[in-house]
């Protein structure tokens, strides 16, 4: 049987991209809700300028964060909706 779970060392480093093909930076790490595991954004490393026409949240440190609602898929890159970042 096929384990479908994706380890945290397997998704941090990978590029974000939307599903248009628009490079947003790098996974640095992920936030989730202690209690339930869920898990509630990624925060991005190395954000590219494109992130700018973007109203994504940020950290106390000023750090990027998309949320994990926005993830279509995660493969060699993760892929996210643009349409749900806005």
């Amino acid at each position: 049987m096929q384990n479908n779970k994706n380890m945290f060392s397997a998704i941090t480093e990978k590029m974000i991209v939307t599903k248009e093909g628009k490079r947003l930076g790098f996974v640095k790490d992920i936030t989730f809700e202690t209690k339930s595991g869920e898990l509630i954004n990624i925060i991005v490393k190395d954000s590219t300028p494109y992130t700018k026409n973007l109203n994504l949240e940020r950290t106390n440190s000023n750090e990027l964060l998309i949320p994990y609602s926005a993830i279509i898929a995660i493969g060699d890159f993760v892929i996210v909706s643009e349409e749900d970042l806005i």
